[in-house]
């Protein structure tokens, strides 16, 4: 990847988190700046990721696909941040997942040579777009989903048509009654990979994919769900290779987002296929980790796959650092962060606090939580005992990392002293 671009880009005072008056300078230069975040040496909110945490996340995924036999091709979705998607790959990424026309365009000027787009590739200017660059680019891997007869034969149809010399690459979706895009049945979806082999040489059928991460209910009841889901998803990859369906190369089995990938592994090994396989998962959140659902998750694949505690587990890697604005009755706290820098779906989760002159940031004692957040306040109850004063610095956790991520145009890595190191821009 090249990501020259993003060094040589601009940030001053219209960033969030840049003191005023500070003059314009290079994002590849903010570690020369020295400045601390437990020294409030920027303004407040501040979006950080911890650089000892994003490293361990990535040697961790990397060593449990290892024992697992699996590859991962991470959703970008996720951060939208390229410096991330190479820092990925440079930990054994098999390619990058994207589910839309500018999230993929977004990669390509960046240099990613593999792409899953894990959605349909609908619309003329986007699929003109994608051929386009797999005519320009003989390098350029590019996989797609197909879930109904109308989808594969326009792709066929602009394929034919743009003329690009090889196939284009795509996944049979199965999907659930209610849930999102993906065929529900097993005939369904035989009908389909059928006409994709019709549509030889313009079309390529290479795998089956799913998303298992949208069902409801308790433990118990989603994780039946889920493996009844994959049930459907090896079933077509039965059938469709028992129909001599797939194109050349290895079967791609490929689901798990980031909270039954254990369970995808463990589906998809057994799935007990004739032809060479490949399993590939794609979690966008592992890298980050989150302080709330994603940790929840994870805490329940090592319950299932105990072998994933291995290496100490994921690390929460992402912060939202406030100030206490005002303390206007005993009771209540407000500060410097709102909806528009963090998820207010479900209330971030306070976890430590820190004042000029200690050793470092102590943590937040019981009975401080978060009751609601305005576009600039989150709304804390505390107890009337709490240590919390005007100016002290709180961090919070997140849940669902992606709900932060696409509020900040700049985050900001630091080193476990809370001293800014580099910066990470997004495009969302």
């Amino acid at each position: 990847m090249n990501l020259d671009a993003i060094h040589a880009s601009i940030l001053d005072h219209r960033h969030k988190g840049i003191p005023g008056g500070t003059e314009p300078f290079r994002l590849d230069a903010i570690g020369a700046k020295g400045w601390n975040v437990l020294r409030a040496d920027m303004n407040f909110p501040i979006a950080v990721l911890k650089d000892s945490a994003l490293a361990h996340n990535g040697a961790w995924m990397r060593d449990f696909l290892k024992r697992s036999g699996a590859v991962i091709a991470p959703h970008g979705k996720t951060t939208m941040a390229p410096q991330l998607f190479s820092r990925q790959l440079a930990d054994g990424a098999w390619a990058i997942t994207l589910a839309t026309p500018q999230q993929l365009q977004v990669a390509r000027d960046f240099g990613v040579s593999r792409i899953v787009l894990a959605n349909q590739l609908v619309g003329r200017k986007a699929m003109d777009w994608v051929l386009a660059e797999l005519k320009r680019d003989p390098g350029f891997d590019f996989y797609c989903l197909v879930d109904s007869l109308d989808n594969v034969a326009a792709l066929a149809e602009a394929t034919r048509a743009a003329d690009i010399g090889r196939p284009l690459q795509v996944f049979l979706e199965g999907g659930s009654k209610g849930g999102r895009t993906g065929v529900r049945d097993v005939a369904t979806g035989m009908a389909i990979a059928r006409a994709v082999k019709s549509h030889v040489p313009y079309l390529a059928l290479r795998g089956i994919e799913g998303f298992e991460g949208l069902f409801a209910g308790t433990r118990a009841e989603i994780e039946t769900q889920v493996r009844a889901f994959l049930d459907l998803l090896v079933t077509l990859a039965r059938t469709c290779e028992a129909e001599d369906l797939f194109a050349p190369g290895d079967v791609i089995l490929t689901a798990g987002g980031s909270a039954f990938y254990d369970m995808v592994m463990a589906a998809f090994r057994h799935a007990g296929l004739a032809r060479a396989s490949m399993i590939l998962i794609r979690s966008g959140c592992y890298l980050s980790q989150d302080s709330a659902r994603y940790r929840r998750a994870f805490s329940e694949i090592v319950e299932r796959t105990p072998d994933a505690a291995q290496g100490g587990g994921l690390r929460t890697a992402i912060e939202v650092w406030a100030q206490v604005q005002s303390r206007p009755e005993p009771g209540k706290v407000l500060l410097t962060m709102g909806a528009r820098d963090t998820q207010s779906d479900t209330m971030p989760l306070p976890e430590t606090w820190f004042r000029p002159r200690m050793d470092a940031p102590a943590a937040i004692p019981p009975g401080h939580v978060c009751t609601g957040m305005n576009d600039q306040h989150t709304h804390m109850t505390v107890p009337e005992s709490s240590p919390l004063q005007v100016g002290d610095l709180v961090s919070f956790g997140v849940s669902h990392p992606c709900l932060t991520f696409d509020k900040w145009h700049v985050l900001y890595v630091v080193d476990d002293a809370y001293t800014v190191t580099s910066a990470i821009r997004t495009f969302f």
